[in-house]
């Protein structure tokens, strides 16, 4: 039986603000500080066997908080799996006691494109209420300039099922920290959720999600660590 955790990074500054972030790399909140610590503390004594992790600060920084709050003490070894020749240099500790983290840009939060950095209540201002929902809450609808939730999902998806779900079938501990729409992207194909249900599905910032999944990758049971 394999074991997948997945989590939306922290409270970030912009989440504070009320600011479409996607794409731009912000630090987290005090609050997310604390969101990822109690994420930690929830998950106690959890020893992963490899870690995946959006390229933004954001979801590192909510990862590195929860690895040290979970206790962890292996070497934590990444790969930077959008850069070749970094990852040529790459090396595993002599001792072997480590903890493999695979960092990536297909993990990232949807782009935005031209409302990244707006105040959202601004935005609805400027362009109507209807139309930033339909931004924000179609399916297949792109922001300016941006990815629609579908093109998120086909960002997603082609390195999940290449490098996560061959993980997961060999029954091994898998922890993701992204993004709310790169994670539903996760979710929507875990749970067979609807293109017209997924982009209501939230996901709280801070708050691991962990599936119990059966050599299919069926979902046997799923508990939020609230």
């Amino acid at each position: 039986m394999a074991e997948l955790t997945i989590i939306r990074h922290g409270e970030s500054v912009w989440n504070l603000e009320n600011r479409f972030t996607g794409w731009m790399d912000v630090q987290l909140s005090p609050k997310g500080i604390e969101e990822a610590k109690k994420a930690g503390t929830s998950l106690k004594g959890c020893k992963f066997d490899k870690v995946f992790v959006s390229h933004l600060t954001r979801a590192i920084d909510t990862m590195h908080i929860l690895l040290e709050a979970n206790g962890e003490k292996r070497t934590q070894t990444i790969s930077h799996h959008d850069d070749k020749e970094m990852q040529k240099r790459e090396h595993s500790s002599q001792g072997g006691d480590e903890l493999k983290i695979i960092q990536s840009k297909a993990l990232a939060e949807r782009y935005y494109g031209n409302l990244q950095g707006m105040n959202k209540d601004e935005c609805r201002k400027k362009f109507g209420e209807e139309q930033v929902q339909i931004w924000r809450r179609s399916y297949d609808v792109q922001p300016p300039g941006g990815e629609s939730l579908k093109d998120t999902l086909h960002r997603v998806m082609p390195f999940f099922n290449r490098y996560i779900a061959p993980e997961l079938k060999g029954d091994r501990k898998i922890l993701i920290v992204a993004h709310g729409n790169s994670l539903r992207a996760i979710v929507k194909h875990l749970e067979n959720i609807s293109d017209s249900e997924i982009p209501n599905y939230e996901l709280a910032t801070g708050v691991p999600i962990v599936y119990e999944l059966d050599e299919n990758l069926h979902v046997l049971s799923k508990k939020e660590l609230k």
